[in-house]
C-alpha cells in the first residue's frame, strides 16, 4: 500500500477529526447554555445554529477544492489532516512547493510525491508554519489591533487601503504565478500557460457574474458561495479545454 494513504495516517486523519468534532460540540454545548442564560428563545438558537451551520457549506467547498488540488501530489489523507484543523489553499500550496523546491525538485505540486524524506517534510513544513498564527495571536493581536484602531482613528481611508494593498499583495502573488510562473519544462502543467490563463480568466469571470447576480437579486446566501463556486467552475472550465482544444495549444506554456 502506498504509505501516503496506509492505515497509520488514516488513524492520524481519524484522530485529528475526532479531536474538531469534540471541540466543536463542546462550545457548541457551552454557547447553547450561555444563550439559555441570557433568556435567548430556543426558535432564537435554532436558528441562529443553522444558519451558521449553512454559512459553513461556502468554506468547506473551497477547502474541498484544496484536498483535491493537493491529493495528486500528496494523496488524500494528508490534506485531509491538514485542512480539517486549519489551512488554506493561499497557504497549502504554497508552502508544499517551497518544501518541495529544497529537495532540488521543480516539479512541484505536478508530480506525485513518491519519496517518504520529501513527505514527512511537507507534512512538517506545512504544519508548523501553520502552528505560528495559534502562539503569536494571543500575544501580539491586541498590539496589532491598537495600532490598526489608531490609524482608524486618525484617517479611516488610510487603513482601509492597508488592508487592501495586503489582500491585492496576496492575490497578485497567484495571478504572478498563472501568467509568468516558471517550472520544469518537462512537466506538462507546471508552468505558466494556456491552461493557467484559461483558470485564471475563468474564475475572474464567474466571480464577477455571481456577485452581479447576489447583488442584482438581493442573494445573500449567495455571497459567500461566490468565491468556492467559482474556483470550482474553473476548474471544470480547464478540464473541458484541456480535452477540446488542439493537444499543441492544451499544452503550450511559456517560462517567467
Amino acid at each position: 500500500m502506498d504509505f501516503k494513504s496506509d492505515k497509520f495516517m488514516y488513524f492520524l486523519g481519524a484522530l485529528v477529526v475526532v479531536f474538531v468534532v469534540a471541540q466543536s460540540v463542546f462550545f457548541l454545548v457551552r454557547a447553547w447554555k450561555r444563550g439559555k442564560a441570557l433568556g435567548l428563545s430556543t426558535d432564537a438558537l435554532k436558528k441562529t445554529v443553522s444558519s451558521s451551520a449553512l454559512f459553513t457549506v461556502a468554506p468547506a467547498l473551497a477547502i474541498l477544492a484544496t484536498v483535491l488540488t493537493l491529493s495528486g501530489a500528496l494523496g488524500m489523507v494528508l490534506p485531509w489532516i491538514r485542512l480539517t484543523v486549519i489551512g488554506a489553499i493561499t497557504y497549502e500550496v504554497p508552502a508544499a512547493e517551497a518544501a518541495i523546491e529544497a529537495f532540488g525538485s521543480t516539479a512541484g505540486l505536478s508530480q506525485e510525491v513518491t519519496d517518504p524524506t520529501v513527505f514527512a517534510t511537507i507534512a512538517w513544513v506545512m504544519t508548523l508554519g501553520s502552528i505560528m498564527p495559534l502562539i503569536l495571536v494571543p500575544f501580539i493581536l491586541k498590539k496589532i489591533q491598537k495600532g490598526l484602531g489608531k490609524v482608524a482613528a486618525k484617517n479611516g481611508k488610510w487603513a482601509d487601503v492597508m488592508s487592501a494593498a495586503a489582500f491585492i499583495g496576496l492575490i497578485s502573488a497567484f495571478i504572478g504565478r498563472a501568467v509568468a510562473g516558471s517550472g520544469d519544462k518537462v512537466v506538462i502543467g507546471d508552468g505558466a500557460g494556456v491552461m493557467s490563463i484559461a483558470a485564471l480568466l475563468s474564475s475572474m469571470l464567474f466571480m464577477f457574474i455571481l456577485q452581479k447576480l447576489a447583488d442584482r437579486f438581493n442573494l445573500k446566501w449567495l455571497q459567500p458561495f461566490a468565491m468556492p463556486f467559482s474556483m470550482i467552475l474553473a476548474m471544470v472550465v480547464v478540464m473541458i479545454l484541456a480535452q477540446v482544444l488542439p493537444h499543441d495549444i492544451a499544452v503550450l506554456e511559456w517560462r517567467g
